[in-house]
């Protein structure tokens, strides 16, 4: 079951929701979602540097991106084709009983920008700075700013708690994450 406006309201008066720093409700709560802001803290892709990313190795660690920290205020602009990893202003906590569940703003999608390509479903137990995978499909750059509501997160009620929360697995790659970080895909390849 998808969480409503009020039922949203109750899980942040409850602390089944933690959002810091606090939504302006008026502003930020639709019908069955939240709006997140875009943070400052941009991971770019170094693709003059490398020929390509070999995900069986730890490549990773060698930097083939680097951050980029924008100012309240000032532009980041989105080339076509871009592909770069962002962080919501927002640190969001969601309790062992609910998933949530990150969508693209439509007003942003009609510009060419999506928000995510695969990692739309954060798990109960998530604790951390949501990471968006921003893509440019349009024709046009685009520019975002730090502050600005960029995508909308709905939470959905599981039939139970989960016995094993994300914050629990020791397996959890991107717990707490305050920065968009490097894939860590090489943890998931037996060797």
């Amino acid at each position: 079951m998808v969480l409503s406006d009020v039922d949203i309201k109750k899980a942040l008066l409850n602390g089944e929701i933690v959002i810091t720093p606090k939504l302006n409700l008026q502003s930020q709560l639709g019908s069955c979602s939240v709006d997140l802001r875009l943070g400052n803290s941009f991971r770019v892709f170094e693709h003059s540097r490398y020929a390509y990313i070999d995900t069986k190795s730890n490549d990773t660690k060698k930097g083939y991106t680097s951050e980029i920290v924008v100012e309240d205020n000032e532009p980041f602009i989105m080339q076509p084709g871009d592909f770069v990893l962002a962080v919501t202003l927002e640190k969001i906590t969601i309790s062992s009983s609910l998933l949530g569940r990150l969508e693209g703003r439509s007003s942003l999608g009609r510009l060419g920008i999506v928000v995510h390509s695969t990692a739309s479903i954060f798990d109960p137990g998530w604790n951390g700075q949501a990471v968006l995978e921003l893509g440019n499909l349009g024709r046009l750059p685009v520019v975002l700013y730090p502050g600005m509501r960029i995508c909308a997160m709905t939470f959905e009620e599981l039939s139970s708690p989960a016995q094993v929360p994300y914050s629990e697995k020791k397996t959890a790659k991107y717990i707490k994450q305050t920065k968009p970080r490097e894939s860590k895909i090489e943890e998931d390849i037996i060797h």
